[in-house]
């Protein structure tokens, strides 16, 4: 726990309003993917092709589009950002490994690879100042 309030103290002390903007453009690019898959599941069970066979592989695809919808508008607000990027890491990983088994489609694993190491980095940085996060720890 003294670690967490540690890098906290830190990344408040660091913040930097670029930083909140990447923050929140990482939220609304996963919102409006998350929107993308509950508007049409058929894309998302042609992506979840490779791995149909696997045991869960419908628990996978109802997971996915919420995961992503309700995790980008979290991580827009800079609210529970840490716990909303733990729920997109299997999720991206996921991404990776599917292009890696499946059809190889190049763009899908860029945008996959740059969004898994920006998640890493806020996992690790946190929400910032300009979050929900931070205003709600400064009420008390």
């Amino acid at each position: 726990m003294g670690t967490i309030k540690t890098l906290n103290k830190w990344a408040n002390a660091h913040t930097y309003l670029p930083l909140d903007l990447l923050r929140i453009a990482l939220g609304v690019f996963l919102f409006i993917k998350g929107i993308g898959f509950m508007s049409d599941s058929a894309m998302l069970m042609e992506l979840f092709k490779p791995i149909q066979n696997l045991a869960g592989g419908m628990v996978v695809i109802h997971y996915v589009a919420p995961a992503h919808f309700i995790g980008g508008i979290l991580i827009a607000f800079g609210l529970l950002t840490r716990w909303a990027i733990i729920a997109q890491l299997p999720i991206l990983i996921g991404a990776i490994v599917i292009n890696f088994v499946g059809e190889m489609i190049s763009n899908n694993l860029f945008l996959a690879v740059i969004t898994l190491f920006v998640c890493l980095f806020f996992l690790i940085y946190g929400s910032g100042k300009n979050s929900l996060d931070y205003y709600f720890k400064m009420q008390k």
